[in-house]
């Protein structure tokens, strides 16, 4: 049976949720709440494709449009997500999907079609090798958490809490104290931070215990030192899978080890939730930092197969870290006041989708 190619409307919105909550690869990025929160946070407008096959859905490809001040015109399949691609029933759905996406590229004028594939859906496509994921199992009883960890970061772990008193708060009032902390912990590293109104936007969206059959739920974690804030995180539970997301820590307390008692807490509290993975996130593979850090905790790095097309007459990004143009901004933003950083990291997030 031939296949058939539309764009979401408001009148298909309904056959989207119902093939994504039931497809076993789908994940939070798929869904339309991260749609809709990046379009309320950052404007982008959307271009989600749905297959058809004998008047049946038969595949997806969400699709999201980045006017970039830096880069130009980018179509990504998502912006600030960690996955995105296609979900579909069989390769030929896929192959479908890719060349009706790569047509609404070219439409666009677009540079650059980034595609955040977990693997290779198309042999013709080329792979990014940049990012891996880390991800593993949880144990079924939260008092497993701290003994299942590595012997030095369990022993960190063990010392936040018991000698240094560290607390853990989950508590969605607290999310503007997250929001500060993790700009501050991304001024200091020398990127910019995504506006409070993105993380507004998606707990307002994961406050649901099940959309469409699918459990989509949200932590807010605050984690105190003698009554003071110290470091926060925001996770997403999707499915059975927690995925902390968006991380910061006061750089004064960092002696108390209140990462590693903050992961610490939020798998404990995942695993009292009926969370049976921990999804680490994405890393770039030359982020030493971020990677040791994971594999310290017990997490083993996946590569990630993200794929991309170049249009003719389109170039590739270089929106990362390491490219030579923007080295002097990076030295420079650490030294900049957070009343400079914030308004401006936040401006700029929208022309670099993560």
């Amino acid at each position: 049976m031939s296949i058939s190619i539309m764009e979401l409307d408001e009148n298909t919105t309904h056959l989207w949720d119902a093939y994504v909550a039931h497809h076993p690869e789908s994940t939070l990025f798929h869904t339309l709440i991260w749609r809709d929160a990046v379009t309320e946070a950052f404007g982008h407008s959307s271009r989600y494709l749905l297959a058809f096959r004998d008047r049946r859905v038969a595949g997806v490809l969400p699709l999201m449009r980045v006017d970039s001040r830096l880069a130009g015109t980018l179509m990504v399949s998502v912006p600030y997500g960690v996955y995105g691609g296609s979900l579909a029933d069989d390769d030929e759905t896929h192959r479908a999907l890719l060349e009706a996406a790569t047509a609404v590229a070219v439409q666009a004028g677009a540079q650059w079609l980034d595609i955040r594939s977990i693997r290779a859906r198309w042999p013709a496509l080329p792979i990014t090798d940049r990012y891996v994921t880390f991800r593993k199992a949880l144990p079924a009883d939260p008092d497993r958490v701290l003994a299942e960890m590595p012997r030095k970061a369990r022993a960190a772990a063990r010392q936040a809490r018991e000698r240094f008193h560290l607390v853990s708060r989950f508590d969605e009032t607290r999310l503007d104290e997250v929001w500060t902390l993790y700009s501050q912990s991304m001024r200091r590293l020398a990127s910019p931070n995504y506006p409070l109104r993105f993380f507004r936007a998606l707990i307002a969206r994961t406050r649901c215990e099940s959309q469409a059959g699918r459990r989509i739920e949200h932590l807010v974690q605050i984690v105190e030192h003698q009554g003071r804030a110290i470091a926060g995180l925001v996770s997403f539970i999707y499915r059975d899978t927690l995925l902390p997301y968006f991380a910061g820590c006061d750089e004064r307390f960092e002696k108390y080890h209140p990462n590693h008692f903050m992961y610490l807490s939020a798998m404990e509290k995942g695993v009292e939730m009926g969370c049976r993975e921990f999804d680490f996130g994405r890393s770039r593979v030359d982020n030493r930092g971020s990677c040791d850090f994971k594999r310290f905790q017990g997490f083993e790095p996946t590569p990630l197969q993200y794929q991309y097309f170049v249009p003719v007459g389109g170039r590739a990004p270089d929106l990362t870290p390491n490219n030579p143009r923007l080295q002097l901004s990076r030295r420079v933003w650490p030294r900049l006041p957070l009343a400079v950083t914030r308004p401006l990291g936040a401006w700029l997030s929208k022309s670099i989708p993560g």
